[in-house]
């Protein structure tokens, strides 16, 4: 995993390895006039997770939007790839059925429909998502509660029905924006057993959360962006072994 363009020493020299599967190449964004992203550069080999940290206002999220191809963001520079794929030519629809799927902070559960019926409307025509059988041997909480109103539904079962609707269609690449926000400790754990899964998969994960230690115990790397810049990448290990580093940017 490499950063490119970083703007401190903290960042060290790119080490030999194979191709990246996602790479993210001095991307510049815009919120209206709102400079956001600044020249963003990560790369993510495939079935990585990866913390994203920093500050709020850092630009963890508006990066995690750009490289889902949401509307906001306004990407005006730069190269996102996954794989062969160029997702920076993409609308966000062409993303997701690229196998790129942003789980939102606020999870977005449909009200007024069942569990069921939410998983159901998550799967993209045309892709290769997962039978929801499939999908509720790894959630069986979703299994016993998929007649029931999502917007029952407690915070944390919110969260793994938002995870879970990123798995019944062509997951390749999941993006999780504060999952843990306002959940117990006992259901971070679960969340986190659940990514843990997703990694033994195969899949390849970012990770926005504002609870860095928790993210960086879970991630293999980490990239921290300040400003609108990377501006660290390396190793999770790394952060947790420098104090520095993790009191200059993340107060931690």
């Amino acid at each position: 995993m490499e950063a490119q363009g970083a703007t401190t020493t903290h960042t060290p020299h790119a080490a030999q390895g194979p191709a990246p599967f996602l790479s993210v190449r001095d991307v510049h964004a815009y919120y209206g006039e709102s400079y956001i992203i600044q020249g963003v550069s990560l790369e993510v080999a495939e079935g990585e997770i990866m913390a994203l940290l920093g500050r709020n206002g850092a630009g963890k999220t508006s990066t995690l939007r750009a490289i889902a191809r949401a509307r906001q963001p306004a990407l005006s520079q730069g190269e996102i790839r996954l794989g062969d794929l160029e997702l920076h030519t993409m609308r966000d629809y062409q993303a997701a059925r690229a196998g790129v799927q942003l789980v939102p902070e606020d999870r977005r559960v449909i009200p007024g429909i069942t569990v069921h019926e939410n998983l159901i409307i998550s799967q993209v025509a045309g892709t290769k998502g997962w039978p929801l059988e499939r999908v509720y041997e790894h959630f069986p909480r979703l299994a016993e509660r998929r007649r029931q109103d999502a917007a029952t539904l407690s915070g944390g079962e919110q969260q793994m029905l938002a995870v879970a609707r990123a798995m019944a269609r062509d997951l390749k690449l999941l993006l999780l924006d504060e999952p843990y926000e306002g959940l117990a400790p006992k259901i971070v754990e679960e969340i986190e057993s659940i990514v843990r899964r997703i990694k033994d998969l195969g899949i390849t994960t970012i990770i926005v959360e504002q609870n860095a230690l928790a993210a960086l115990e879970l991630a293999d790397t980490a990239a921290i962006v300040d400003m609108g810049q990377v501006v660290f990448a390396g190793g999770a290990g790394e952060v947790m072994d420098n104090e520095e580093l993790r009191d200059q940017y993340l107060a931690i």
